[in-house]
């Protein structure tokens, strides 16, 4: 993001759909990037730890007394802004101007919508117009004049609807595009912290649905009885909560990491079983209850979370409908089971509060050390870090500790769970040596805990430590833990699984860390075919990624041609696939033109130099350090035409601005310092070549371009021999 602008985003919404603005708000200042990706720069700018701060009018504008002046003011210092779209936003004069005005500050490209109610494009037809989501200042492009044309564009849209990408992955999906990063590495980094709580439950046939509701029903007349002869209380509400247990286990039985993922078939058998809740039922609510409670927890143990909130909350309201009494902690239940879904759906603040209920409630009815105490405990931490509050998680998840220990002593898998908690909690608070020893501590427990099988949460607790360790940077200790917890994937997914692909890819990256690019070429293609098959084409961005990682590796090797070839490929199906102003391409237009100009192939790069000029100098503006990224390419290409003079120039225009928006010591402010010294030898000005040779030469090691660092000392070795000094030659020479 250009640091001129005040505001990383401006947020414009109908007054009717206010909750969604402030939910938006929130979550956008509140959300902490991962650590990996903060820092580094992209075609927006570099990557803060927090988007914040962002403009809402309600929040911003309290002691305005100039609405318009101000507003407009906003719009113009903020990078981008943000719709939220409905039928009401599509009808309101204010949203429309709103994105007029932001349009005719240049900015076109950066305009991204929320869709949280109506239809995208329905106003083409009368007969649907009334639902259309997005105002006219959004469906259709602005002309040369400043006014809107006939001519419809294409909306980039996250869709926050029920069935559509989720709140949650909208949420990604905005920040994703606004910084220039990749979706799934947000979406990766979700899930490692989700997988905590994840534990997916499946239905093994028909037959164990009709005896398992049986089980309930019997449990729950015996606990009807028990009330009503409070001589057999105790005992038969312990049989009603085995029974459940035994109900949950039994679909435990059948978790996609241990039958492999037949997830499609037990869909359809909890969508059956709760049909049969609805109409079988009715006059029995306690009963019910329990099975809405318990299918909610099953679908959201599959991840079908919009489909197991409105069980929770059916069973939820039964339960408050039924007596007094022993229903107290039944509620309190419920309540934490809604709660994680509510996280889940990234619905903080109702999760909080539903949580917090549910935490007082059983605290009162089944006292402090009570494990389910520990389990909401966990469940209220999980929302604070979703939060971006990692220090509020922290002492819940102690406490939850605590408790555990006392209930369950120092072996178990609960307390393996909590302290994986404290580990994933320290290495967010970028503390990597207090995580590494927590995450060692619960790897060695799950070790114990499973005697050696394959499980899905030992090889969670694999992960979990090798993330530790690259953050630590110590990749050599984290590649045989990902190669581990990859070979246990195997056994424990089908052939296709996305958890494959997902483990492939950190091994390949872990290697090829280490310099191991025969063994990272080999996980990179099987995490793409893994792909190809999984999303059913040959064509899609996601493919085209597994491609560029892929192409860099066959370079490193030596591959040149190979390489280019396949980097060109990935180049065109992000052309096919993406926008044509979109950030992926300028990208991946300067990285095919370096290795083009490294095969002295100046033809076809000088026009894939100047499209990525275009696409950045119009999207980001000239003091841009995508701009400069892509300068220093164009500088490497003029030194390759022995144009030293305009190659010096050229390098040193694009230190000037990589040095100004980032660290000194970034490897693209040493690559232009090298190209620019390299220009000055070709200008026999030796002594300042030296210098600038010699000082930004260590700074190229770790650089993600392959060969850069051999470049620059082929560079200080071709300078001495220029200068007379073949000596000094011989120290630099690439063998």
């Amino acid at each position: 993001m250009n640091t001129s602008f005040k505001y990383r985003a401006f947020i414009s919404y109908s007054h009717s759909d206010e909750k969604w603005a402030r939910w938006l708000h929130h979550n956008l200042e509140t959300y902490r990037l991962p650590k990996n990706v903060v820092g580094t720069t992209t075609e927006f700018g570099t990557v803060p730890g927090r988007f914040t701060p962002v403009f809402r009018d309600r929040d911003e504008l309290a002691s305005a007394t100039n609405l318009g002046t101000t507003l407009i003011a906003a719009l113009e210092q903020s990078a981008c802004q943000i719709v939220i779209c409905s039928p009401k936003a599509a009808k309101s004069r204010w949203v429309n101007e709103e994105i007029l005005t932001f349009k005719r500050l240049g900015r076109e490209h950066r305009v991204f919508c929320l869709i949280v109610a109506g239809e995208p494009g329905a106003s083409a037809n009368p007969a649907t117009a009334e639902l259309e989501c997005f105002p006219n200042a959004l469906i259709y492009k602005l002309g040369t004049d400043g006014n809107l044309t006939t001519e419809r564009g294409e909306p980039i849209a996250a869709d926050a609807r029920p069935g559509k990408d989720r709140k949650q992955n909208a949420l990604l999906k905005l920040l994703a595009g606004m910084l220039g990063i990749g979706f799934d590495e947000l979406r990766r980094r979700e899930a490692r912290r989700r997988q905590q709580r994840l534990v997916a439950l499946v239905a093994a046939s028909v037959t164990g649905m009709v005896i398992t509701s049986a089980l309930a029903t019997a449990a729950w007349l015996a606990r009807n009885e028990a009330q009503r002869q409070r001589v057999v209380a105790e005992t038969e509400a312990e049989t009603a909560r085995q029974t459940t247990r035994f109900m949950v286990d039994l679909f435990k039985v059948s978790d996609p990491g241990e039958s492999r993922g037949k997830s499609i078939t037990a869909k359809e058998i909890l969508d059956k079983g709760v049909a049969r809740i609805d109409t079988e039922l009715k006059s029995q609510p306690a009963i019910q209850a329990t099975l809405l409670d318990t299918m909610g927890s099953v679908y959201t143990g599959l991840g079908l979370v919009p489909e197991a909130i409105p069980l929770m909350r059916q069973a939820l309201a039964r339960r408050k409908e039924l007596p007094d009494g022993d229903t107290t902690v039944a509620i309190a239940q419920t309540q934490s089971n809604l709660g994680e879904a509510l996280t889940l759906s990234s619905d903080y603040e109702e999760a909080a509060q539903m949580l917090q209920e549910a935490f007082e409630l059983q605290r009162r009815a089944l006292g402090p050390w009570n494990p389910e105490v520990a389990t909401t405990l966990s469940r209220l931490a999980d929302v604070m870090a979703a939060s971006g509050k990692y220090d509020k998680a922290e002492p819940l998840i102690q406490q939850a500790l605590r408790i555990r220990r006392k209930a369950y002593g120092e072996i178990h898998p609960a307390v393996a769970e909590s302290i994986a908690d404290l580990g994933v909690n320290a290495g967010d608070r970028n503390d990597y040596e207090q995580a590494e020893l927590y995450l060692r501590q619960a790897l060695e427990m799950q070790r114990k805990l499973q005697k050696g099988a394959a499980h899905p949460l030992l090889a969670e607790a694999l992960n979990n430590l090798a993330w530790a360790l690259i953050g630590l940077n110590r990749p050599a200790e984290a590649e045989p833990l990902f190669r581990e917890a990859l070979e246990m994937k195997r056994q424990l997914y089908p052939d296709d699984h996305s958890e494959l692909a997902a483990g492939l890819n950190n091994l390949a990256y872990t290697r090829e860390m280490l310099g191991e690019y025969g063994g990272a070429e080999d996980a990179y293609r099987e995490a793409l075919a893994i792909n190809r098959k999984r999303l059913k084409t040959e064509s899609h961005p996601e493919i085209a990624a597994n491609l560029t990682n892929l192409a860099y590796v066959l370079y490193a090797k030596g591959e040149h041609r190979a390489a280019i070839d396949m980097l060109r490929e990935s180049f065109e199906m992000n052309k096919r696939e993406l926008p044509p102003d979109h950030p992926t391409i300028a990208s991946g237009a300067a990285g095919l033109a370096y290795l083009l100009i490294a095969e002295q192939d100046y033809a076809e790069a000088g026009p894939l130099i100047e499209e990525s000029l275009d696409i950045r100098r119009r999207t980001l503006g000239e003091e841009s350090p995508q701009v400069a990224g892509t300068l220093a390419v164009k500088a490497n290409l003029l030194l390759g035409r022995r144009r030293f003079a305009e190659a010096r120039q050229v390098a040193a225009h694009a230190r000037g601005i990589l040095e100004a928006n980032l660290p000194k010591d970034h490897w693209q402010v040493a690559l232009a310092m090298n190209v620019e010294g390299a220009a000055l030898a070709g200008l026999g000005q030796y002594e300042k070549a030296e210098s600038l040779l010699l000082s930004s030469l260590p700074k190229l090691h770790g650089s993600p371009l392959p060969g850069l660092e051999k470049t620059g000392r082929a560079r200080l070795a071709a300078l001495y021999n220029q200068w007379g000094k073949p000596d000094k030659a011989v120290q630099y020479r690439v063998k």
